[in-house]
Parts: C-alpha cells; sequence; structure tokens
C-alpha cells in the first residue's frame, strides 16, 4: 500500500470508554455505606459552597453571562437567588464548592477532589426535575444525585488510582470533566452510544495545564478549575444528547490521540514510554470504593497533604505560642507527594498560594493555634511577618515509609510529623500525626466533626430556623433520597 494514504476503517470505541459507559448505565448501587458516606459528601460540600460566598473574590464570577438572562426552569446555584442554565450554573456550583479549598479529597498516583462533580450533577438534576415538574412527569430524587456522586467518585477515583497525569504536567481536572460528562449524560437519559460519544469529547479536549497550582504561578484559577471542567461537561454530554458522533479511537490513535499526544511522558525523570505503553493502568473493576474511601476535609481550609501537619501544628502551639522568638529551626518531616506539590520558599503572592504552602499552613497554626480561611488572606499575611519568620526556618525532610504507606491501598495515610528547635538548645517532642481526621480510619472521629462543620457553614448564610431544616433533612438518609432535587436545591435560594 502506498506511504502516500491512510487506512480508514473506522475503529471501534477504546475499551476504556466501553468499561466506564458499561459501569455507568449497567451497575447498581446497593453499599449501604457508599450511600451513607455520599450523604455525608452531599452536606460537607454544600457547606464548603455556602461558607465560599463570604469572599468577593469568588462571587465576582457568579451569574448569568448576560445580566437580566431569564432561564426557563433555571438551576439554582446554592446560597444565592440565581437561576442559571446548567452550562453555567455547573461552572457557578463547582466553582464555589472549590474555592476555599475544603472538600473532599482522593491522593494516589494522581490527586484530586470528586465531590467537585457535584456542581454538574445538581446543576442538572435541579433542570430535568423542574422539567418534569412542569410536564406533569416524576422529578429526579436526591438518591438519583447520591448514586450520581457515588459513580463520579468511582470513575475519577479510579482513574487516579495508577495513572498520574501531574507527571504529564496534566491538571486533574481532567478526571473531573470526564466523570462529570459520564454521570450527567446518564441523567439526561443518554443511550450507550450518546455516553461513549459524550466520553470521547471528554478526552478530545486539549485539557488544563497544572501550571496554576505551582510555583512561581500558583493563583486563583485552581479555585475555578473543577467549574470550569463541570461547565464543559455539562456542555459535551448535551452536544451528545443532540447526536453529535464521537471520536472513537480519540485515546489509542495514533499520533493523534490523548495517549500519544498528552499521556506519552510517565514515569519519574519523564522519558517517553514505547508506544503501545501509553495506556491507563486500570487494576479493579468500577463499583462504590473511592466515595466508602475518600477523604474529608474537615479540620483546616488546606491542601490535603498538609491536614496532619496542620494538626500537628495545633497540638504543638501550646508549647511554642510563647517562645516563638526562640526558635532555631521547625523540622518537618513529610512525604513525596508533599514535597512535590506544596514545599515551597519565597514571597507568597496570593491566597490560592498560601493555601498551597506546607510552610504557611504548619506556621499559622503553630502560632496562632488554628488555621481558618481568612488565614490565608492578603491582610492577614501582612499584619504577621512572624508567619514568614517562622517559614524561614523550616526544614522540609522526606521519611520513606511515609511515601511509601501513601500509596499502599490497606493504608493510603497522609503522613507528616513536626518538631522544634530552640535556640537554647531544648526542643519539643515530634509530633507524628499518620491518618488525618477525615480518613476512612478516624471516620467514627470525624463524622460529628463533619456534622458541625456543616451547621457552621449553614448558619453563615441563613437563619437558624431553614439551617436546622436543611441539616435534618440531610441527617435523615432515607427522607433524603426520596426528596425531590427541585425541592431540595429550593431550600438553599436566599
Amino acid at each position: 500500500m502506498s506511504a502516500n494514504v491512510e487506512q480508514n476503517q473506522r475503529p471501534d470505541y477504546d475499551p476504556e470508554l466501553q468499561r466506564i459507559a458499561d459501569y455507568v448505565l449497567g451497575y447498581r448501587i446497593d453499599s449501604q455505606e457508599a450511600l451513607d458516606t455520599a450523604r455525608n459528601c452531599l452536606m460537607d460540600t454544600l457547606g464548603c459552597g455556602l461558607l465560599a460566598l463570604r469572599f468577593p473574590e469568588c462571587t465576582k464570577h457568579l451569574g448569568p453571562l448576560v445580566e437580566g438572562t431569564v432561564v426557563p426552569h433555571g438551576a439554582r446555584v446554592p446560597g444565592t437567588q440565581l437561576r442559571l442554565d446548567p452550562v453555567k450554573a455547573a461552572w457557578d456550583i463547582g466553582a464555589i464548592i472549590r474555592w476555599l479549598d475544603y472538600n473532599d479529597t482522593w491522593l494516589a498516583a494522581e490527586w484530586g477532589h470528586p465531590s467537585d462533580n457535584l456542581g454538574a450533577i445538581l446543576a442538572v438534576a435541579d433542570h430535568l426535575s423542574q422539567q418534569r415538574v412542569a410536564r406533569g412527569e416524576a422529578p429526579l430524587t436526591m438518591r438519583d444525585v447520591l448514586e450520581a456522586m457515588i459513580m463520579a467518585h468511582e470513575i475519577q477515583g479510579v482513574l487516579a488510582l495508577e495513572n498520574s497525569f501531574n507527571r504529564v504536567g496534566l491538571d486533574h481536572v481532567v478526571l473531573v470533566k470526564v466523570a462529570s460528562t459520564a454521570v450527567v449524560a446518564k441523567l439526561m437519559g443518554a443511550d450507550r452510544e450518546q455516553l461513549l460519544a459524550a466520553l470521547s469529547h471528554a478526552f478530545v479536549d486539549g485539557q488544563s495545564l497544572r501550571t496554576y497550582r505551582h510555583a512561581p504561578n500558583a493563583g486563583s484559577r485552581k479555585s475555578w478549575a473543577a467549574g470550569d471542567a463541570t461547565s464543559r461537561a455539562v456542555r459535551l454530554a448535551d452536544i451528545a444528547m443532540r447526536g453529535e458522533m464521537g471520536i472513537p479511537g480519540v485515546l489509542s490513535a495514533p499520533q493523534w490521540g490523548f495517549y500519544d499526544v498528552l499521556f506519552s511522558k510517565t514515569n519519574k525523570d519523564q522519558q517517553v514510554k514505547p508506544e503501545g505503553q501509553r495506556r491507563f493502568s486500570v487494576s479493579q473493576e468500577y463499583g462504590s470504593y473511592v466515595m466508602e474511601n475518600v477523604l474529608f476535609k474537615i479540620s483546616f481550609p488546606a491542601e490535603f497533604h498538609s491536614q496532619t501537619a496542620c494538626e500537628a501544628a495545633v497540638r504543638l502551639h501550646p508549647q511554642v505560642k510563647d517562645r516563638l522568638g526562640e526558635i532555631e529551626r521547625i523540622v518537618i518531616t513529610t512525604h513525596e507527594s508533599a514535597i512535590r506539590i506544596i514545599s515551597k520558599v519565597g514571597e507568597l503572592a496570593n491566597p490560592a498560594d498560601r493555601d498551597h504552602c506546607l510552610q504557611y499552613m504548619t506556621a499559622v497554626p503553630l502560632a496562632f493555634g488554628n488555621l481558618v480561611a481568612e488565614h490565608y488572606e492578603d491582610g492577614f499575611h501582612a499584619d504577621n511577618p512572624i508567619i514568614d519568620e517562622l517559614r524561614a526556618k523550616m526544614v522540609i525532610k522526606e521519611d520513606e515509609r511515609y511515601s511509601r504507606e501513601y500509596l499502599e491501598a490497606d493504608k493510603r495515610s497522609i503522613a507528616n510529623a513536626i518538631q522544634v528547635f530552640f535556640t537554647d538548645g531544648s526542643k519539643t517532642e515530634q509530633i507524628a500525626i499518620e491518618y488525618p481526621v477525615g480518613h476512612r480510619r478516624r471516620r467514627e472521629e470525624g463524622i460529628p466533626l463533619l456534622e458541625a462543620k456543616f451547621k457552621a457553614n449553614l448558619a453563615t448564610r441563613f437563619p437558624a430556623a431553614r439551617s436546622a431544616r436543611i441539616f435534618e433533612l440531610c441527617k435523615d438518609q432515607a427522607r433524603l433520597e426520596s426528596t425531590a432535587v427541585d425541592q431540595f436545591m429550593e431550600l438553599f435560594v436566599i
């Protein structure tokens, strides 16, 4: 055959896409633990969004692109009066959820925040429910939302277990877009071909770079990147539902596919993997594993690799608060991922820079006994030079066991240890914490704190009676699951 032509035989859809589609369309959620955890995740995620509405840098992004736009059966943005088309509503809900870096986390070869997908799920479910009611049909229920959350968590989390997108410079929101596309297409009534087409378009998109998450370019885009991804997911699902054809070989096509273009450098020293090895590694079936094991950010609005460091710093605060000027050095023992993502020195330019700095997130609770969202703001940083003084005295060390157990399936620790040394030769004990409060191993301890966090966040936006009504509904698994989505969302309108 001439070298001047290509063989134009259209392939089947890549098996990776087919497995996702078959899971979404065929898997039955029967894990009560997953459903219960999803309910807690729903509370926590909505609370994070409500809290973010206190910050003008977040709220300036919200609302219709054209002021005064009226959308029939528009999706509600919790904590506001906004009713938007599902694409922009997903953007807004996703942005408020992620703004303060306070919603759930999944840590593996890739990192991410599976509840980011709730932006797309709620926007689409609310809009569809209102449409159904207007036609005299039964609305979607919150059980549908919880099941979509479990599936979105699973798709994002299982793909993250052994596939490092960060090592090729891609941001983890690619997985938010893929997971959200799959589950909202199902909510829209997609058949298998439509769902596969939507997934293929999610992968063929140019993907976000991680540039905005790392020094020296860290900035506020990381706070709306997930909202952007969920918004795109809704748009792609809608395109597929209109009959747009898919791209079957989107992953595996030689030269032009996702693997060759964007996933070809995957090992630590960035050597190109041989052709044929540039594929996702998925060693377990899709089920409900990720939701059951997800990590909640309960104590601190901080990048998750620092959560145990923050907790250790709070414990050390009584021993150092009156001796801050006598500190010679602070030794933080941590794991490889924390070093790669959030260990940085030099000037911190903005709140987004600070909430991704291990040293900053340790210095604040050491000095003040706590870490809250306001501690990242420019004014607080400028008024408290002790923070940078403490940062300058920090030494970061890797513990190889911490790094190893971070990836072990039966552990998945996120360990940090802190010890403070003084100029007179004295020192504190080393405080080592291997599992944060939000870890599955600390669920019994963590859930009451998560509920308290949700109550506090509700109180930032609603009067006491409304807050109590929402909380009691969210506490009751059976009643919540049977509640119509449009009725649930109405509770969050101010």
